[in-house]
This record gives structure tokens, sequence and C-alpha cells, in this order.
């Protein structure tokens, strides 16, 4: 990445719908974001609205369309490029002459960008000044437009009660509709691995070279250790697809789903990944030269390059700097604080009047998800108060009327959604058969009752945010990770740039933990839990040979952070002593 010039942070998927727009925001003025394309009914919906707004022909793609979801995906895609191509086409008219938008763009850049100093030089050189301009129309970097898909979300689909191909499984389509968009981006992959859907994607020809070696189409790796990266990698270059970009994500201190690892910290993993990547660099690039000459395409005459980043509970300049300069990150995903920036992400007033207000007590470590993954979550959002207002009336579960998380084949041949009426119904009434005593019916029933519709939660607050009608007992569901606690005011987005690159502080005033710490803390949490639970059925050998293993990794971590801060750092060894004596567990033999 050419740090001179572009920024070095991005902004990661949030939910379904809070950045579903979000490139139409940011990426003219220079800033990536992502893209989830996991609800292709809430993306017609906003391609209708952009549409309009934009004065541009709409025709609706309808359900009774073959291939719908891919289709619908491809449109909502190419309309967002257009518009951001729109922006920055205007924008670079403006190059030789005073403009608001201009001076925006390059009073957000970070302050060692060279094209900022020679902005500002501009103004006294009517030649530099003419130069500059001449340099914008060819070189101004525009944000990317990429997109996400969750492997795991790859529904079966059928047709009057058909099986459909395995191509119309909703992350295959998903793959389709990027792949067939005009966007020169990158398709970030996430939430595990998936073999058959790394061998669709050699269908299409963006994510291969073309004659100047160039890729239109470029793969991101959502990893969480270097283990991962390296397996997952050595198999897309086997199939002569090259991975751009391996996005390293705290497993536990970010927003929306958290997929945390068995108490290896953060630290650890990315020290990792800083001595190793030449190792991934080179093996993978032979594995992926072979590949493209069984392929009979030529490689590029260029050595393929790699970009590690990493995300996840970032909240300070000093935080960002420490990713970049000791770990040699080539850029940080800033996501939870984002979601006070309406001029960034799409949100609802109420909701964002809710994470305004939200401190550590109500930011947690949730079960809603039907997918059984833990899920960083806020309480009382609406979808959570009307979940438990149903309930007190012996009201369960919700109508699955978008089925992308149906996957329960428990009690019924084909699969449905743990949150639904449905499954909870069912769930209850064998709950009830079991005489559990009072104390154990509770935790079962409340793990039950927990699961929320994140279809539909996750895209109210974007149709809210834009005035658009949604039912009556459409509620919003909201994914923000525990770093939201330390930040309490609406910002713009230049606010909260210039909070990323040190130029203001826009942190409470209370103690906030560092971002190693906080981790830690979780996973302290989540061995204390498994701990508790293993000593009311010790006999279960895999389980401890797992806390075993988790209990040294953790010990192995701060043991790893005592020796990174000892020097430059002591408080937060300090910080890490006095949270560890709170856990007196983590000592004890199991």
């Amino acid at each position: 990445m050419d740090i001179l010039n572009k920024h070095t942070f991005h902004i990661p998927v949030l939910g379904l719908g809070y950045t579903l727009d979000t490139p139409i925001n940011v990426a003219p003025l220079g800033i990536s974001s992502v893209i989830s394309l996991v609800d292709d009914r809430l993306m017609e919906q906003m391609r209708e609205f952009y549409c309009e707004k934009f004065d541009m022909p709409f025709k609706a793609i309808s359900e009774k369309a073959e291939d719908f979801r891919a289709k619908r995906i491809t449109s909502y895609l190419n309309m967002v490029d257009d518009i951001v191509s729109k922006k920055v086409s205007d924008l670079k008219k403006a190059a030789h002459e005073k403009s608001e938008e201009l001076e925006k763009y390059f009073d957000m850049l970070p302050d060692f960008s060279t094209i900022k100093e020679k902005f500002s030089l501009s103004e006294k050189s009517r030649q530099l000044r003419e130069e500059l301009g001449n340099w914008i129309q060819e070189h101004l970097p525009v944000g990317d437009i990429d997109v996400n898909i969750m492997t795991k979300l790859d529904k079966v689909n059928t047709k009057n009660g058909e099986e459909l191909p395995i191509e119309y499984n909703d992350a295959h389509a998903a793959l389709r509709g990027f792949a067939n968009s005009q966007l020169n981006s990158s398709l970030v992959l996430s939430a595990g691995m998936s073999p058959r859907l790394y061998s669709y994607l050699e269908k299409f020809k963006d994510f291969f070279p073309d004659i100047n070696g160039q890729l239109k189409k470029k793969i991101i790796l959502k990893v969480s250790d270097f283990r991962s990266a390296l397996v997952q990698g050595k198999m897309l270059a086997a199939k002569g697809l090259w991975v751009s970009e391996y996005r390293i994500e705290s497993g536990v201190n970010c927003g929306g789903h958290a997929f945390p690892t068995n108490g290896v910290l953060f630290g650890p993993i990315l020290d990792e990944f800083k001595k190793n990547r030449d190792k991934l660099l080179e093996t993978c690039k032979g594995v992926y030269e072979t590949a493209l000459a069984k392929k009979e395409i030529t490689a590029p005459n260029e050595v393929p390059s790699i970009k590690v980043t990493a995300q996840g509970g970032v909240g300070t300049n000093e935080e960002h700097n420490l990713l970049m300069e000791h770990y040699q990150m080539d850029g940080v995903g800033w996501g939870t604080p984002f979601m006070l920036v309406p001029e960034a992400v799409s949100i609802d007033k109420e909701t964002l009047d809710l994470l305004k207000n939200a401190k550590e007590k109500d930011l947690y470590f949730s079960g809603l998800s039907p997918l059984g993954v833990p899920f960083n979550s806020v309480k009382w959002a609406s979808m959570s108060r009307q979940r438990l207002e149903n309930a007190s009336n012996g009201k369960h579960g919700m109508p699955c009327t978008k089925q992308f998380l149906k996957y329960n084949t428990e009690y019924t041949e084909k699969p449905i959604c743990t949150a639904s009426t449905q499954y909870k119904n069912k769930k209850l009434a064998e709950l009830n058969e079991q005489n559990l005593s009072e104390e154990a019916f509770q935790t079962a029933y409340d793990t039950i009752t927990e699961k929320e519709c994140l279809c539909v939660g996750l895209g109210i607050s974007l149709l809210e945010s834009k005035g658009i009608e949604v039912g009556p007992t459409d509620k919003v569901t909201v994914c923000p990770g525990p770093n939201l606690a330390y930040f309490s005011n609406e910002a713009s987005l230049k606010e909260m740039v210039d909070h990323i690159y040190g130029r203001i502080n826009l942190l409470d005033k209370r103690h906030r933990p560092h971002m190693f710490t906080k981790e830690l803390s979780m996973y302290l949490d989540i061995f204390k839990k498994r701990v508790e639970s293993f000593l009311l059925k010790p006999d279960d050998a895999k389980e401890k040979k797992q806390l075993t293993a988790f209990q040294k990794n953790i010990t192995d971590g701060v043991n790893y952070y005592f020796d990174l801060f000892k020097e430059k750092k002591k408080e937060v060894v300090t910080e890490i002593e006095q949270l560890i004596a709170r856990y007196p567990i983590l000592k004890n033999e199991l």
C-alpha cells in the first residue's frame, strides 16, 4: 500500500445494512469500505431509493425472475459504482479551483501524505496548483467498494418444491452477483473455509490475471491465525487464485459475530504474521504460478504482492500506530466507532441514541445469533425489547420471512431457523417435559428464547434512516463491539478520521483499557464459563484437553504482553496484572 497517498484505515462490514451504502458516502473521499452481500431484498430497496435520488432509471427485479438474487446484487453494485464514479468526476472537475469537497478530501488524509502537502503548497504557487490539478485527473485515489460474503451462509434454495443446483445457493449466487458486476474491487471471504465456494471462484475470469497481469477482482481472506491463512492461501493458489490481502480479525473484540480462538491472543497472532509474512508469500507464489501454468494462463511479470491488515477493538491513534509500525500492517479496520458516524453509516436516530449512551455494562457477548455463534450486541435494542415483551405474553420466535439463516434440522426434514416461532415452540415443548430444576430450566429457557431474527433486525435501521416504511413488528438488532463504551458522542466523518490519525480525541474521559487488555478480559470470561461448565461433567476428556490448551495459550499471551510493554508502556502491564488477579481460576489445575 502506498501510505504516502492513501488512507491507512478501512471501514469493515457492519451488519447487513449499516454499511450497505457506505461506499457512496466515503469512496469518493478516498476511504475504502465493505458491503454485505447477504440480503438481496434490502439491496433492491436501496437501489430503488438511490435511483430516485440520483434520477437514474430503475426497473425492479422480481423474485420470479431467473437467477434473481445474483441479478439484484449485480445491479445494486453497478449502481453504487456509477454513483461513486459520478461523484469522483465532479470532484476532479473542481481540481483547478477551490472546492469544499476537494478541500475536505485532502484535509482528511494522513498528515504524512505527499499529496496533502502539495495541496497545501499549491495555495502559494500557481504552477504547483496546475501540476496538482493535472495529477488529480489521472491519479486521485478512490476508496474501494469491497464486498463481504459469509461463507457459512450458503443455504440451498428451491423452486416449485425442487432443490436448485448448488450454484443457486445463497453464497454462490452472491459470488456470481459480484463477479458479474463492473466493480474493480475485492471480495472479502469470512466465517471460515468453504472448499466448494472456493472452487466456484474458478468459473469467473475477473479473478485471474488479464493480459497485463492485472486482477479486476481480488480476494481478501478474513482470518483468525497464521495457520488458517497459510492453509487457505495455498488452497486458493492451487486453483490459480491469488489472495491479495489477509485481514486478521481479533477473535472476540469486534462487532457482530465473534469467532474466538482457543485462547490465542491477538498480539501473538499479529507477531506470527509479522515474522512469517515472507513465508506466506513465497509458499503461495510457487503454488500459484504452477496452477496458472496448468490453466495456460500467463503469470504476471511482477511477483504478486500481499497485504496484511488487522481489525477488532482499535480505538486510539496509539493503537493504530502500534499495528502499523510495530506489527507492520498495511492497514487497520475501524468498525464499531463508525456506528456513531451517520455521515458514513446508515443508522436510525433511536438506535444511534442507544449506542451513544451505552456503557460497559450494556455491551455484551450474546447468544442472539441463530447460527449459534457468539454475537456482540447492546442491551435494549428494539428487537430485544420486542422479543422479551412477546415472551412475557407466551409468544416466542418470529415468522421466518427472509430465510437466510435456516440451518437446523433437529425437528424437521427441511432446515428451519432457531429464531423462528416454529423452532422455539418445538424446543420449549421438549424442555417442559424434562423435569429440570428451576435453575437448569431457566438457563435452558433463556438460551432458547434469546435467539433473534438477524435477517430482519440487521437491516431495519438502514430503512428507517432513509425514511422507508417498515412493518409494525420489524425491529432493530444492532451489533457494536465492546469498544463502543468509550465513544459517547455522534461524530462527523472528518472528526472520526481526525481521531484515527491523532489530530483530535473523541474518547470519553473515563479509563479505557488497552485493546489487547480488553480482548484478554473477554477470553478470561470465556475460560471461566467453560471451566464452570466442565466441572459439571469432569469426565469430558476432549473438553479437558481443549481447556488445558486454552489455559496455556492465555498464559503464553500474557507473558508476551509483559515482554512487549514492560519498557515502553508499563501501565498496560499493571492493567493486565490487575485483570489476571480477578481470575484465580486461570491458575487452577484442571
